[in-house]
C-alpha cells in the first residue's frame, strides 16, 4: 500500500527550533575516523547520520556548510574522491558519516565494487545509524543508481531522508516540479522520510532547516 504524495514535502521549523538547530551545529566537530573496510569501523557511540549519493551530488559541500567550516570535508570536481567512511562527531551529540559516492567514479571498477560493498555493509550493520541523507542534484532529478539504494533502503529497513542540492542552479517552477514528483514516487518507499529538504550550501538555502531536523533527530536517545 502506498501513502498520500501529499504528505511528502519541505520541512517547517520554528525559530525555536530553528536556534536549536544553530547551537548544535556550532558545537566542536571533530573527525573520528576514516575506514575502508566494515571491520574497521569504531564502536558506536551515540546517534549517527550518514550522508549517500552520487559522485560529485555535493555531499562534502553540503557538510561543510552545515558545520560553518571551509574544509571539515574536502571539496573536489573530481568524482570518487571520497574513498572511505569519514566519521565526524558533532560536540558528542551526533555522529556524521560521509560515505563514498556511488554511480561515476574515475576509479578502477574493483575499487568502486569495493566502495559499494563498504556502504551496503555499514548501512546494515551500525546499530545506532538513525537516517541517511540521500542527496540529489536538484539539475538532474532522481536517476537510476539512487532508485536502486532507495529500495535497497527499503529492504534493510533504514530510514532515509531527500535533500536536494544545488537548487539556487534551477528555477523556482522547475524545483516546485522536481518536489511534486518526488513526493509521488516517495509514496512508493516505506522507508523513506515524509520531509524533502531543498539546500544550496551556496546561497544557504535550506540549511537551518536541515541543521533543526538533525537538532530534533539528536534529541531522540
Amino acid at each position: 500500500m502506498t501513502r498520500a504524495a501529499a504528505v511528502f514535502g519541505p520541512p517547517a521549523f520554528d525559530a525555536a527550533e530553528i536556534e536549536a538547530g544553530y547551537r548544535l551545529f556550532s558545537r566542536p566537530c571533530e573527525f573520528i575516523a576514516g575506514v575502508t573496510t566494515v571491520d574497521r569501523l569504531p564502536a558506536p557511540r551515540g546517534i549517527e547520520v550518514a550522508f549517500a549519493g552520487r559522485s560529485n551530488v555535493g555531499k562534502s559541500s553540503l557538510l561543510n556548510a552545515l558545520t560553518g567550516r571551509k574544509a571539515l570535508a574536502r571539496i573536489s570536481h573530481t568524482p570518487g574522491r571520497t574513498q572511505q567512511v569519514n566519521l565526524f562527531t558533532l560536540g558528542e551529540a551526533l555522529v556524521l558519516a560521509d560515505l563514498p559516492g556511488y554511480g561515476f567514479a574515475k576509479a578502477p571498477e574493483r575499487a568502486i565494487k569495493r566502495w559499494l560493498g563498504l556502504i551496503d555493509a555499514y548501512l546494515l550493520g551500525r546499530p545506532n545509524l538513525r537516517r541517511v541523507l540521500l542527496l540529489i542534484d536538484a539539475r538532474h532529478g532522481v536517476k537510476p543508481p539512487d532508485r536502486r539504494w532507495m529500495k535497497r533502503f527499503d529492504e534493510a529497513a533504514v530510514v532515509f531522508q531527500i535533500v536536494l542540492t544545488k537548487v539556487d542552479k534551477i528555477k523556482p517552477e522547475a524545483l516546485a516540479a522536481l518536489m511534486a514528483a518526488l513526493g509521488e514516487e516517495l509514496a512508493n518507499h516505506p522507508a523513506a522520510h515524509p520531509a524533502i529538504a531543498p539546500t544550496s550550501a551556496v546561497a544557504r538555502t535550506g540549511i537551518p532547516e536541515l541543521r533543526a531536523a538533525l537538532a530534533q533527530l539528536a534529541s531522540v536517545a
